[in-house]
């Protein structure tokens, strides 16, 4: 897991190692352990390491093979390398070092484009062909690693943080006016290639783009799974998906145990992230630390799942870490949490998240996670009212939207609405598209290919990098992704969500884990907004740069300011914090 950034001039000019240095600086934390800078030609390449795999030098970056005219900046975890690595000598590669990063050079010379079909992991990279001046570029199916890109004066510059690239200058930091609107009706959600800022775009998961010595480039989307029943799975029995299920997901768990590190798990008390750990334990695996955190509880809400974490720990004898943090505590974190957002994400797992990882990092470097799992197995309430539905649109947009376009109209400035309902069609497009069954089937295609990657996913990347943790999602595991795709939906749906699931897991875990009300990760004190958390938003929305900018009426303001527990999204959201929470990262990165 690394930091990567560089620039590509398309004007015959060079690139600037002054800005490629600065946004090396910025991602430091994703890669503490060396640096590297690369200049040829066109094009400057650079990149912050993390040592998991190949702990030596060799596999230093940016990683140039003169024999291949190739250069490359990679970020992420090729699960299968070693097989890959194989294969290649079999054909009569060379290889001088011993990690992932040289077999992508090596992959890419001998496969081009069909390469990234044959990657199982998380990935974004670059690579500049030397001879033929191409600029390519990759990210993962589910963007598990970021990529964020900015046109400038002659050329493009590109960085795993959009602050990286920000600090360089000469972006354009003007407010994405439907990005704006996805941000407030799409539940924060910023779907690629927009983000919050016009000068910078992000490239969209599964995709490969290659760009040619003019600036000129084309993309490909090279995974795009069915979410259809087979003809050949019409006979398949529950007990038989079953099989297949659990075969697939200790594939999934151990593919993501390969480091010359160790590797451990963060541990909410779930079914998800106690199944990794039943998993892992029934594979032989012995000392395994694990790791919970908990809250102070607020209005009555309970702040922590220890009692079943503590649990899971017992039962598989892990190395157990349990994290408590006081109310004072998660105030002083918030302005750290912001600043590693890359985009502002409004879920309260961020400070959750920020916090645990900094503790975890000074354990250990690798964290397994149990991300994915909600998305692709039909955990989220708003799955079963779309059973039958006729207009999968409407009935979505009820339950995930946070306000609707005619809402959001009372609460943005006048200059910050978007003439049409831009998070609308955006959903109606993917839901209405080709290759999904049901609705319900739509839905889950939708959440695990666009909320998923622009919320979850994206959070869990940006807290965990904060301290150079890598963290790796066994849910998403692509294979595992396109059988449970296949799987009816229904098989999904029952036992109140995650029905299939479970089923597997109670063969795993203990079922008190399991026969329980779902949990999420609580931080009831950003729920319920009081005290120093409201003056703080009170500050904030006040503040002299919030004024200038004049993104919402004041009117609004006043009435979340007055009663912030009355603003309540359908998600359980509150509407202050969303609010506050743009501007204050607005206000962090000096945008």
């Amino acid at each position: 897991m690394c930091g990567i950034c560089g620039e590509v001039r398309f004007d015959g000019g060079s690139p600037s190692v002054e800005a490629v240095s600065i946004m090396a600086d910025v991602l430091a934390p994703r890669g503490p352990d060396s640096a590297g800078v690369v200049v040829r030609g066109n094009v400057g390449l650079g990149h912050r390491r993390l040592r998991i795999l190949d702990l030596s030098d060799k596999s230093q970056q940016p990683m140039v093979d003169p024999d291949l005219g190739l250069s490359l900046v990679f970020n992420g975890c090729i699960y299968n390398f070693r097989e890959l690595r194989h294969e290649l000598e079999r054909q009569g590669y060379r290889f001088f070092s011993g990690g992932d990063t040289e077999v992508i050079l090596k992959a890419w010379h001998a496969w081009g484009e069909a390469c990234v079909s044959r990657f199982h992991g998380m990935f974004a990279f670059v690579i500049h062909e030397r001879d033929s001046g191409r600029v390519i570029m990759a990210r993962d199916r589910f963007g598990i690693k970021p990529l964020y890109l900015a046109e400038v004066s002659g050329g493009l510059r590109f960085a795993s943080s959009l602050p990286a690239l920000v600090k360089t200058g000469g972006i354009d930091t003007s407010l994405d006016v439907e990005a704006l609107h996805n941000y407030m009706t799409f539940h924060a959600v910023v779907p690629p290639p927009r983000t919050i800022l016009q000068g910078v775009r992000k490239l969209p998961p599964a995709t490969l783009r290659v760009y040619n010595r003019d600036g000129s480039f084309e993309d490909r989307r090279y995974w795009n799974p069915p979410y259809q029943r087979r003809a050949e799975d019409a006979s398949v029995t529950r007990e038989e998906w079953q099989e297949r299920l659990l075969d697939a997901l200790r594939l999934a768990v151990k593919r993501r145990m390969i480091a010359d590190v160790p590797v451990g798990v963060l541990l909410s008390g779930g079914v998800d992230s106690s199944l990794i750990v039943g998993l892992l334990a029934e594979a032989g695996q012995t000392g395994l630390m694990s790791f919970s955190v908990g809250f102070e509880e607020a209005n009555g809400e309970k702040g922590d799942e220890f009692v079943y974490s503590d649990l899971i720990a017992r039962e598989f004898a892990t190395d157990h870490h349990k994290i408590f943090v006081p109310s004072a505590d998660l105030m002083g974190a918030l302005p750290g949490t912001i600043a590693a957002m890359s985009e502002p994400m409004v879920s309260y797992d961020n400070v959750g998240f920020y916090l645990l990882s900094k503790e975890v990092s000074k354990h250990i470097k690798v964290v397994q996670s149990g991300q994915g799992a909600d998305e692709v197995f039909g955990g989220y309430h708003w799955y079963p009212p779309l059973v039958g539905s006729d207009d999968v649109v409407a009935d979505y947009g009820r339950a995930f939207r946070d306000r609707s376009h005619e809402t959001l109209q009372t609460q943005l400035q006048v200059r910050w609405l978007a003439d049409r309902d831009v998070s609308g069609d955006l959903i109606r497009e993917h839901l209405l598209a080709e290759g999904a069954d049901t609705p319900v089937d739509r839905a889950l295609r939708l959440d695990s290919n666009v909320m998923l990657v622009d919320d979850p996913v994206k959070r869990v990347d940006n807290m965990t990098m904060a301290f150079g943790l890598e963290a790796r999602v066994p849910f998403l595991d692509h294979e595992l992704v396109e059988l449970a795709a296949r799987i009816p939906p229904e098989e999904k749906l029952r036992d109140g969500g995650k029905g299939i699931l479970k089923d597997v897991a109670r063969k795993v875990i203990p079922s008190e884990v399991i026969d329980r009300k779902k949990g999420y990760f609580p931080v009831p004190q950003l729920k319920y907004i009081a005290g120093p958390y409201l003056d703080m938003l009170r500050d904030t929305l006040s503040s002299q740069a919030a004024r200038d900018r004049g993104l919402f009426r004041k009117d609004y303001v006043d009435r979340l300011l007055a009663a912030p527990s009355d603003h309540i999204t359908p998600l359980q959201g509150s509407e202050l914090w969303q609010v506050g929470l743009l501007e204050m990262w607005l206000q962090a990165h000096e945008v």
